[in-house]
């Protein structure tokens, strides 16, 4: 067999410590503490086994990577081996000096979180005091210094009136790129998810929006654009394929096709210094189980896009349809579909607003 292409990029949770408590976080619902974090020497060695391996780009993230007293060591690591670094943070902890610090470590990108286009709304949703001004003023230094700037806005049923402002924001920053992200359903976003989806009218008025703005700053200001896969009719290529563009890994260095790999039961993910990376990637069992479409079922077996979208997301085929193996049921072709759909439109008819907040440990349901 023709082992895999190398991957991309590495995305490197450095920690799951964070400042912030947003109710839709994407990390697990059991976080690792900071006493399981792995240390410099570890992940040292790892971005020169990454580098190795022929990774392009790595995303230094977290939880809050700026709470890592060694990211500037890290980035000047990977700078020195020739792989690009982009830092994804929150970007309340960052002031010039930090900042001024990673720019001459390499840093060459920063993504930074938005909440919404003022402080009242974005504050309340991100639940730390002034952290909308921090970001804001991050984000000015971050092009003062020369780096490209990302904006990322995640949005919900509760902030999308704010789209058009977050647009505008994102533009006046001087953002190379701004991603619209609505909320996906996994994890902490799964216990919010009745004060977070929006409705189908909010959400095709939100994608015209987008459109508009798309063509008006087309040339200044890329948009990305996701919707929530509960309105979708085609699945996305989740993180690019199953092993096939990208690989995570925690901070306690697990390696992983994807955020949230570990929540599909069976499946054996090692941990980086066990074996090579290389051949973690290329023949690692959880890497295997759903990389390229010999593992599907019909309809996805005998779709002509199974090769492009690779079945979107098994973590989401597990949590809706109770099986990895499924249908992802974003699909139109898929049976559970309908549920999906009525599923959505049920919550966005609920009237709850109220957020649990993001914490370290689990909801007790």
């Amino acid at each position: 067999m023709t082992p895999p292409a190398p991957p991309l990029a590495m995305i490197a949770e450095l920690t799951h410590r964070c400042p912030l408590q947003c109710p839709y976080c994407s990390n697990p619902l059991a976080l690792v503490k900071a006493a399981g974090e792995r240390d410099t020497a570890f992940w040292t060695a790892l971005i020169t086994e990454a580098a190795q391996l022929g990774i392009l780009q790595v995303h230094f993230t977290g939880g809050e990577p700026v709470l890592r007293p060694d990211l500037a060591a890290l980035i000047a690591h990977a700078t020195a081996l020739g792989v690009y670094a982009n830092l994804i943070t929150s970007a309340v902890l960052l002031d010039e000096t930090k900042l001024r610090s990673l720019e001459q470590a390499g840093l060459a990108h920063v993504q930074i979180s938005i909440q919404g286009a003022d402080a009242a709304a974005a504050d309340s949703i991100g639940h730390y005091p002034d952290g909308h001004e921090k970001k804001l003023a991050a984000a000015r230094m971050v092009t003062a210094l020369g780096m490209s700037l990302t904006i990322n806005a995640v949005v919900h049923r509760q902030n999308l009136a704010q789209l058009p402002a977050m647009i505008e924001l994102a533009a006046t920053l001087g953002a190379d790129r701004l991603e619209i992200a609505h909320v996906q359903y996994h994890g902490w976003a799964q216990h919010n998810r009745a004060a977070l989806m929006p409705g189908e009218a909010q959400l095709r008025e939100a994608d015209a929006v987008v459109a508009q703005a798309q063509a008006q700053l087309r040339g200044k200001m890329l948009i990305d654009y996701v919707i929530p896969d509960y309105y979708a009719d085609t699945p996305k290529t989740c993180m690019g394929g199953w092993g096939q563009k990208l690989l995570l890994v925690t901070p306690e260095g697990r390696v992983l096709p994807c955020h949230a790999a570990e929540t599909i039961p069976g499946l054996t993910f090692e941990h980086a210094g066990e074996r090579p990376l290389r051949d973690i990637w290329q023949s690692g069992p959880g890497f295997a189980a759903f990389r390229g479409t010999a593992w599907m079922r019909d309809p996805c077996a005998s779709c002509a896009l199974k090769g492009v979208d690779f079945g979107g997301c098994r973590c989401q085929a597990l949590a809706l349809a109770g099986d990895a193996r499924e249908t992802d049921p974003a699909c139109q072709y898929a049976p559970g579909h309908a549920r999906m759909r009525a599923l959505a439109e049920a919550e966005a008819a609920n009237a709850a607003e109220a957020f649990e907040y993001r914490r370290y440990a689990p909801p007790q349901r």
